[in-house]
């Protein structure tokens, strides 16, 4: 509070000392806002709870009506089961095998064409660039059908090309990587060449090493859909020895006459370690990610 003091004016006793009373509203409606983000913590992470509590469930209890929340037998025969009748290390390295080299592919070759997009001057770079934010919108059920016609016709079909290719570079990839290089400041490559270097080495030295955050946006958003793929594998992958595990979990869980939920639980549980460690390894590079977006 500001006190207009002139000469020949008498101060109220106690306004120079006085102090700011704290405003009242402020601490509930802070309040409030926990309350709600707690209810969406919860309504967020119940299924998975759920997911994990019922792996741990026999048939009979998951199948129970009223349903149990907590196990009143808890056994380990799902996971058992799981990797008993599951050929699970093949199947493991199968995903393992998919996933890392579609994220590899993502990393390189989204990065390059964002580079080329953001920092260099070719002729049809506007109208490329508007074909990425056109792919964008299309929803990939539209292209799934033509997609799948062209590696049959390449004789890809139930090969490990045939299900890494086809993902090898993103929209959202290269998007999200021009986005970020184009923020970059352009006198750190004016400077790189007026010392020799090429367009190599100005890329690998000067602007990956920058881009740290972003390829571990990419990396994850990639690992993670190319680990829960299921609609693509379920169709390239016409022999067991190439499924992948949301495909070998989906095929022997659900039978004829009935659904073995309890296994299916247990193997969502395996399926999903992965990708929570894969995002506690890069979670603070993540967060840097979304939270520089946008900044210059």
């Amino acid at each position: 509070m500001t006190v207009d003091v002139r000469p020949g004016t008498e101060v109220p006793a106690g306004t120079l000392d006085a102090e700011p009373q704290p405003a009242g509203p402020r601490p509930r409606r802070a309040t409030w806002v926990y309350v709600v983000l707690a209810v969406g913590l919860v309504v967020t992470l119940a299924p998975f709870l759920w997911m994990l509590l019922g792996s741990f469930k026999p048939e009979a209890e998951l199948q129970r009506v009223p349903p149990t929340w907590w196990p009143e037998a808890p056994t380990l025969g799902n996971y058992r089961e799981l990797f008993d009748r599951l050929n699970f290390p093949r199947f493991f390295a199968n995903s393992a095998l998919v996933a890392v080299a579609v994220t590899a592919g993502n990393l390189v070759f989204c990065s390059m064409v964002g580079y080329a997009l953001a920092k260099l001057d070719f002729a049809g770079k506007r109208l490329l660039f508007g074909l990425v934010l056109g792919m964008l919108m299309v929803p990939g059920v539209v292209t799934f059908v033509p997609l799948f016609v062209l590696v049959s016709n390449l004789g890809l079909v139930n090969t490990y090309p045939g299900l890494i290719l086809p993902f090898l570079v993103t929209p959202l990839g290269v998007f999200l990587m021009r986005q970020f290089i184009a923020s970059l400041p352009d006198e750190l490559i004016e400077a790189a060449r007026i010392d020799g270097a090429g367009e190599w080495r100005i890329f690998t030295r000067v602007i990956l090493p920058l881009c740290g955050p972003p390829l571990a946006t990419l990396g994850i958003l990639t690992f993670l859909h190319s680990w829960n793929n299921f609609l693509w594998p379920l169709v390239v992958a016409q022999s067991e020895d190439k499924y992948t595990l949301p495909v070998a979990l989906a095929l022997y869980s659900v039978g004829q006459n009935a659904t073995r939920y309890g296994l299916l639980m247990a193997g969502a549980v395996v399926v999903i370690l992965p990708v929570i460690a894969l995002f506690i390894a890069l979670q603070r590079y993540f967060v840097q990610s979304v939270a520089t977006t946008g900044i210059k």
